[in-house]
């Protein structure tokens, strides 16, 4: 099993009545409430988090891109990988991912994506969402209908720059480009390509054409999430490939404390606050016209980011969030059982660790990462023992012996 620590990095400032007075945590949230004073610290705090979470032992640490919000306040995630890369020096570098087709042009992914893998000595994880309506096609104007099609040719640009020893022409529909060059050249070739999908059927089969991991970021919770995760890998039976468990990654809410019983009464509040107010979006910015395709239409997979998707969680009591898979909480051992139950039920060999929830502080989240780390993950690391080798998946990082000599040389 991997374990990835990952930060949306929201905006834990938001007024009591901001469902009521706003009608939207995207696109068109007034910048008068964010602080950047309070910025300044924030970014620090969650940027400390992040580097605990390697100190914890997590095999991975994950940031992403998102725009004009307070649920992440992460534009550019390659900003926040640099600094990481500097910071740690054995987890995975999870930048799930970069909106590609939002780049002009792409090729400015490849390079940075390059960058952040040889600073890291090659542990970058790159992923490649193709990024939600709110993005894309709101914040920064792209044509819904043909988003996809864009996304497809940025990502043979970024693969070609990626493989190609001599400059190279490219004329795609969106892209031209005289002289395409990739200046540095990433160390894992290429870097292991993980895609983040919400739902659309298919992200699948892309993932499975190119040997990619197909990523389910939910926040229904893992019971929700089956139906899904069953049909991909019915998909993955269809091509012929095998069944790894380390094709499938998946995210989940979790709460760990010392009892059941402190899980609910410490973190409670945490968890309404990411609901009600990191969560609420305008439904008319969750699916612009075109942006689903009418394969997915037809399979009725809707977008998961409105409260239509998830119900009004403060009406729910602690008992259901957990019993419905909205969160998995409790004390380690409660935890772990949950966690079995998530991690064969789906088939996934990915876990991606969302610790820190909406506006909770930095002690409450140091503390749950730490039980997580010692005492969950050990009843977990070997749940799938007959793919114990299988690494083909993962990051394939240079050794201390060689970046003494590459250092060595230099001098």
């Amino acid at each position: 099993m991997k374990f990835t620590w990952f930060n949306l990095m929201p905006w834990p400032y938001l007024p009591e009545d901001f469902r009521e007075k706003y009608r939207s945590v995207w696109v068109d949230i007034p910048s008068s409430l964010y602080d950047p004073v309070r910025g300044h610290e924030l970014y620090n705090v969650y940027l400390d988090e992040l580097e605990y979470a390697e100190e914890c032992g997590f095999d991975g640490i994950g940031v992403n891109e998102h725009h004009a919000n307070g649920y992440g306040l992460m534009p550019s995630p390659n900003l926040m990988a640099a600094a990481l890369a500097r910071r740690t020096s054995k987890s995975a570098l999870v930048v799930l991912g970069n909106s590609i087709a939002l780049y002009n042009p792409p090729l400015r992914v490849a390079e940075e994506f390059a960058m952040l893998d040889v600073i890291s000595g090659g542990r970058l994880l790159a992923g490649f969402p193709v990024g939600t309506s709110m993005d894309t096609n709101y914040c920064y104007g792209q044509i819904p209908a043909l988003t996809r099609e864009k996304y497809r040719e940025a990502h043979e640009l970024i693969k070609r720059a990626w493989q190609e020893d001599e400059p190279f022409t490219f004329n795609g529909r969106y892209t031209q480009l005289r002289y395409a060059n990739c200046w540095p050249k990433p160390i894992q070739s290429p870097p292991p390509i993980f895609i983040p999908g919400g739902g659309s059927l298919e992200t699948y089969d892309f993932c499975l054409e190119n040997d990619y991991v197909y990523c389910y970021l939910s926040f229904t919770g893992y019971r929700r999430a089956k139906q899904l995760m069953d049909g991909y890998w019915e998909r993955v039976e269809e091509y012929g490939k095998d069944n790894s468990p380390y094709r499938a990654g998946f995210a989940q809410t979790i709460i760990v404390a010392e009892t059941d019983e402190e899980a609910e009464k410490e973190y409670r509040e945490h968890i309404d606050y990411f609901y009600n107010r990191c969560l609420h979006v305008y439904p008319g910015f969750a699916d612009a016209p075109g942006y689903r395709t009418i394969k997915t239409l037809k399979a009725n997979v809707t977008s998961q980011m409105t409260e239509q998707a998830f119900g009004n969680v403060s009406s729910m009591s602690w008992r259901q969030l957990i019993d419905d898979g909205y969160i998995i909480a409790g004390s380690p051992d409660t935890v772990a059982n949950q966690m079995k139950e998530l991690v064969t039920s789906l088939r996934v060999g990915n876990i991606f660790c969302l610790i820190h929830v909406g506006n909770m502080p930095q002690d409450k989240c140091m503390r749950s990462t730490k039980l997580f780390a010692d005492e969950v993950i050990p009843q977990l690391r070997d749940m799938w023992p007959e793919y114990k080798d299988d690494n083909r998946f993962w990051i394939s990082p240079i050794d201390h012996a060689n970046r003494a000599a590459a250092a060595a040389i230099g001098g």
